[in-house]
């Protein structure tokens, strides 16, 4: 199983989330809405964290069911959602159940995003929706440094997908948790080998250079 690495800075992100960092998630919860739409049923958030996206979901007309391996991050997602503690890339959800997945911020959390969206895919019902918000797989990583906001300078390091604890910000969550990097070609090319069809992509900033990109896939019916 993979380790839970958000489990010794649980608390820490929590208020890092919704306190320093609550415009940004005011963005990726833009994001998230705009793809997802609204819709009944069940939606899995995937990799929910301390639960932040479930009251979007909620407003949505979504009812969402969290899943996430770090038990610290958990403790705080319980009060805002249903939850099970289980590794992204091995849920415990039956073939073709729900209608919908997000997965928000996540796939820099993950060693083996691939696997995670194909889990997505097992999970989905035909035609069902699977949204992806995370950071821009371009401008945003330890190859790129966005200290100054009118110019990201990237450097080779683009290429390398291991894990990186190296961060422009030394008070982010890179440097406490690490990020694996996957390039847009890896991210999308996850979304088509798991059978899915990309409908929407989108990208988001809050200067000129966009820090979030974002897809809506859905399952084949």
């Amino acid at each position: 199983m993979t380790v839970a690495a958000y489990d010794a800075h649980a608390d820490w992100y929590e208020a890092f989330a919704t306190d320093t960092s609550s415009d940004y998630m005011d963005r990726v919860r833009g994001q998230l809405r705009d793809l997802l739409g609204p819709g009944p049923g069940r939606c899995l958030d995937l990799c929910c964290g301390t639960g932040l996206q479930a009251a979007e979901l909620r407003r949505l007309g979504w009812q969402p069911v969290g899943v996430d391996l770090s038990g610290g991050q958990l403790r705080h997602a319980r009060p805002r959602l249903p939850v099970a503690r289980a590794d992204a890339a091995a849920l415990p959800v039956a073939d073709a159940s729900v209608p919908a997945v997000a997965c928000v911020l996540a796939h820099t959390d993950v060693p083996d995003y691939a696997a995670v969206v194909a889990e997505a895919a097992r999970v989905l019902a035909p035609g069902g929706r699977f949204v992806h918000v995370g950071v821009h797989p371009c401008f945003v990583g330890a190859f790129a440094d966005r200290s100054d906001p009118a110019r990201i300078v990237v450097d080779g390091g683009y290429a390398d997908r291991e894990r990186s604890f190296r961060a422009w910000s030394p008070h982010g969550v890179r440097v406490r948790v690490g990020a694996w990097h996957v390039p847009m070609a890896g991210l999308l090319n996850a979304v088509t080998d798991a059978g899915l069809t990309l409908v929407r992509t989108a990208e988001a900033g809050s200067g000129r250079v966009p820090d979030l990109f974002a897809f809506l896939a859905t399952r084949p019916a």
